[in-house]
This record gives structure tokens, C-alpha cells and sequence, in this order.
């Protein structure tokens, strides 16, 4: 299990990454806004691809309520960019290839498949309020009904 370092109330750790266009992101450029700020296994698997298109499909009532969506992933800024392409994702998805965003969450964890350990990220959403504080935390998210269940909070 992902050591746990942030929690509600705490001031969102700043970073600054890659967007799938090469262009640097800095969580600070969106105080003033409200941030969904996910972090996912892997562009292109079902359960991230269903997760990132239910966003996208949403982002008009986002939008209204004058929130933005950031995605992290340990893929390649490459990676990110095919992935938008393919599904038309209209929000920007950041690369975090050496993990370093993941472990300030407390994301990064020791995983265990077909007996196989390794470390991954552990597919979890955090809600920053305009001051830049997390005011929600999801971990352990099961993608089916995520979405709804944040907005529903918020």
C-alpha cells in the first residue's frame, strides 16, 4: 500500500511536468480554478481509457463549474500524445516518468499481478480548491461511477 503523506485540508504539492504536447505544467498555473487531478495506471488500457473518456465526455459540465483536469501517468510525453490523438482527450495528460509526482501524492506503491511484484500507481483522484488545498481525496478508485460520485461532492 502507497504510503499516505497528503490528506484532506493539506496544501496540494506543486510540480511542474510534460503535457503530451512537450509543454510544462505547473499545478500553481491553476490557482483560481478547481483541479481534478487523477492519476492513472496507463494510456491505453481499458479501464484508463474508459476513465479519461468519461472525463472528456464531461468536460463541457466541468467547464461550467470552472474546473480543470490534469492526468498523470508514469508514460512518456509520446505515449500521452497517441493517447489523446486516439481518443480525442481534450484535457492534458502529464508525464511522470520517474514517478517522483506519484510518490509526493503517496501513489506509488508496491503491486502484485499473475505473482509478479512491482511498483505502480495506485489509480487515484484528488480535488484542489481554488487556494491550491485538497478538499477531496479518492484512492483505490474503481473507475465505474468515479465521476459522478465527485461531482456529486462538490
Amino acid at each position: 500500500m502507497a504510503k499516505k503523506i497528503i490528506s484532506v485540508g493539506s496544501k496540494a504539492p506543486n510540480f511542474m511536468l510534460k503535457d503530451q504536447n512537450g509543454t510544462a505544467i505547473k499545478l500553481r498555473d491553476f490557482i483560481g480554478k478547481k483541479v481534478i487531478l487523477y492519476f492513472y495506471v496507463r494510456d491505453d488500457t481499458p479501464g484508463c481509457t474508459k476513465q479519461a473518456c468519461e472525463l472528456r465526455d464531461d468536460m463541457d459540465t466541468l467547464g461550467r463549474r470552472n474546473i480543470i483536469v490534469l492526468g498523470i501517468s508514469p508514460d512518456s510525453v509520446d505515449s500521452h500524445k497517441r493517447f489523446v490523438e486516439k481518443y480525442n482527450l481534450t484535457f492534458p495528460l502529464l508525464a511522470d516518468e520517474d514517478a517522483k509526482v506519484a510518490k509526493k501524492y503517496g501513489v506509488w506503491a508496491k503491486k502484485s499481478m499473475y505473482g509478479r511484484k512491482f511498483y505502480g500507481v495506485v489509480r487515484s483522484t484528488f480535488v484542489i480548491d481554488e487556494e491550491g488545498r485538497i478538499i477531496r481525496e479518492y484512492r483505490r478508485v474503481r473507475v465505474a461511477g468515479h465521476l459522478g460520485r465527485v461531482l456529486k461532492e462538490l
